[in-house]
């Protein structure tokens, strides 16, 4: 809905109130039906099980805990859980840049080719990546969601981590892809430092990641998760002044490395028995959750909470340091972790709620979220633009190619069967967790190709896993079920061309691709 209508539609109220037309309280009504406020809270390198939120649910649907749930702490996690749903199967790509490019286009990072993190200062590919990927990142004439809502007539505010884009290039800087404010986002993905008495990085052999624009807490003891929080907060202050519908995407730095341990949270971890460096992770998470907290709280004390609609998810799988990176540990009970092809690698935690439901309101009357409810049909981070374009009621250019399909229909706990149960995730790169491979879930069934054999990929080219039977990926079915391996197979590859996607090249230096075989 752009300014214009909105203002007629204002208007046109106004002159059914003076009519006596309308009461009062129906009047109320029909201004509430201005589009909803939007927060994306998007945590850095955050998995499924880094929360005291079961994501994980047991045979007949209930909601799990696990000793990692026990060990994390948060609060405020706990209570949008409870005012809204979230999903156990939401996916995102391995890395961080590929992901956070699916949000803003709404495309598989199989078709935007920006398939590994972005390494602001030189070309990552690997040795037998594919020489085109894209890591540039996001250009000015890209369409991403903060542009269509900025044309929409929202207030579009970036906080944080940026990284769509390499240095002197247009992604590096979040106000050229449609935001009106850019508060901390730059082109690197983890902070020089977290602490304020170190300048976020400024001065330190770790100066060309030091967090930009928050020099007013150099020399402080301000944690920089809490700097973020407290510019978001200003800025929405400012926004709601304005009267202005508002898109926030509020991307920490935290959890990623470094970690830096968030004094205010360390005695909770001190007697855990878990390594320093897992403590610190810990703290890292329970700060990020008393943002959200103090986020939700600004929103009600603006008096915007209920016409706010938030987005919480994670960008790829836990990079808790807790265990190696294949077996089950920083994820337990899922397999493996940020950068590894097993479920920990990609499974991420994903809520969305109201900030103060209502049921009265206009818009969550259209959209009327459960309380509590678990959702487990598959969907990933790609879903978000067009469900955001559809709640928004704004349109994507003409013929513009979008991979994600609204979640509206699971939003309100029901299952959409018109949604395919499919996930693809591309990584044409080394060296990371994993290297050069591809995953393919379909249903129960998940299919892993390696383009080049190794340990990690058991020597194999293929690795099948029945999810439902075998959730944390124990049992490799890949010899025991050739037909189902075929199968899976033929609709991976399927999948990788009808995105256009590209593949790693034959030897360091080649031009030649190699694409995945049929069993």
């Amino acid at each position: 809905m752009n300014s214009r209508f909105k203002s007629l539609s204002a208007i046109a109220v106004l002159c059914c109130l003076a009519l006596g037309l309308i009461s009062e309280s129906q009047a109320a009504n029909l201004n509430a039906t201005q589009p909803p406020n939007i927060v994306v809270f998007l945590v850095d390198d955050m998995g499924v099980m880094d929360t005291s939120v079961p994501f994980l649910t047991d045979a007949e649907g209930n909601p799990k805990r696990y000793p990692l749930n026990d060990y994390y702490i948060t609060p405020n996690m706990e209570r949008l859980a409870k005012q809204g749903i979230r999903f156990n199967n939401f996916y995102a790509m391995s890395v961080c840049s590929p992901t956070r490019i699916s949000i803003l286009t709404g495309q598989n990072a199989a078709r935007h080719h920006a398939t590994n993190w972005i390494n602001p200062r030189k070309n990552n590919a690997g040795p037998q990546g594919p020489p085109d990927w894209n890591w540039e990142g996001l250009k000015k004439e890209d369409v991403t969601l903060p542009r269509l809502l900025q044309k929409s007539g929202y207030k579009t505010i970036h906080v944080g981590k940026g990284h769509f884009g390499a240095d002197n290039f247009p992604g590096a800087e979040p106000l050229n892809l449609g935001f009106n404010v850019n508060i901390a986002g730059a082109s690197f993905g983890a902070p020089g430092s977290y602490y304020a008495e170190k300048k976020y990085g400024l001065g330190t052999r770790r100066a060309h990641r030091a967090v930009p624009g928050l020099d007013k807490y150099h020399g402080t003891d301000t944690f920089l998760t809490e700097a973020l929080t407290l510019e978001a907060n200003a800025a929405l202050a400012e926004t709601v002044k304005q009267k202005k519908p508002f898109f926030l995407y509020m991307a920490h730095y935290a959890v990623h490395a470094p970690f830096d341990s968030d004094p205010r949270f360390a005695d909770h971890y001190k007697d855990s028995g878990k390594p320093k460096n897992a403590q610190a992770f810990a703290t890292l998470i329970e700060g990020m959750d008393k943002s959200l907290g103090d986020i939700m709280q600004q929103l009600n004390e603006l008096g915007v909470a209920e016409n706010t609609l938030i987005f919480f998810l994670g960008d790829n799988g836990s990079d808790a340091p807790l265990g190696h990176e294949h077996e089950v540990a920083c994820a337990a009970p899922l397999r493996g972790k940020k950068g590894a092809h097993y479920e920990g690698g990609m499974r991420v935690p994903f809520i969305a709620a109201w900030a103060k439901p209502n049921p009265e309101n206009a818009n969550q009357k259209q959209l009327p979220i459960p309380a509590n409810m678990i959702q487990d049909q598959v969907a990933a981070v790609y879903d978000l633009f067009p469900t955001i374009l559809d709640l928004t009621h704004t349109l994507p250019p003409k013929g513009y190619v979008m991979d994600g399909m609204p979640l509206n229909q699971l939003l309100l706990g029901e299952q959409d069967h018109s949604r395919p149960e499919t996930f693809l995730m591309n990584y044409p790169h080394a060296p990371h967790r994993s290297d050069y491979f591809t995953v393919y879930r379909d249903g129960d069934w998940k299919v892993i190709y390696h383009y080049f054999p190794s340990k990690q990929s058991e020597g194999s080219h293929y690795q099948l896993y029945n999810l439902a039977k075998d959730p944390f990926e124990q049992h490799n079915l890949a010899k025991s079920n050739p037909k189902k391996l075929k199968k899976m197979m033929q609709s991976l590859i399927d999948s990788l061309q009808s995105h256009q996607a590209q593949y790693p090249v034959a030897a360091e230096g080649s031009t030649k691709p190699v694409s995945p075989k049929l069993p």
